[in-house]
């Protein structure tokens, strides 16, 4: 991306993971977080938060990550915005799954906090 990161929406349903990869994303990646615990809250928030890139858990109850991906890209202004996924699905035919719908990548869970901003920024770069 020709633009620096700076808003990340965070989708995550286990509170222990979201408060750990938040932290590390604000105080090591010095970047602003909005953490929500589903894809309905993030289909809520997103039109006001205005993120730069959107990171998914893949596997959450009610909305599953790849059908909050789909509803994302569907909202006007948010076509082309840059998604990732953060999971622990990570068998050959569910990350062929996430890059068909048009992910940018897909970072693995569990996640070494000292690199999971260096993960989150490489893929920024790349998109």
């Amino acid at each position: 991306m020709n633009k620096p990161l700076k808003k990340v929406l965070y989708v995550e349903d286990e509170p222990d993971i979201r408060d750990i990869a938040t932290l590390v994303l604000e105080n090591v990646g010095d970047l602003e977080v909005c953490a929500v615990e589903g894809g309905q809250l993030a289909l809520d928030i997103i039109d006001e938060f205005q993120p730069d890139m959107v990171l998914l858990d893949a596997m959450m109850p009610g909305m599953d990550g790849p059908t909050t991906f789909v509803e994302i890209r569907k909202m006007k202004g948010f076509k082309d915005i840059p998604i990732a996924f953060l999971t622990a699905k990570l068998m050959d035919s569910d990350i062929a799954t996430f890059l068909d719908l048009g992910a940018i990548g897909v970072i693995a869970k569990p996640f070494d906090p000292m690199t999971l901003s260096d993960q989150v920024r490489e893929l920024w770069d790349r998109a």
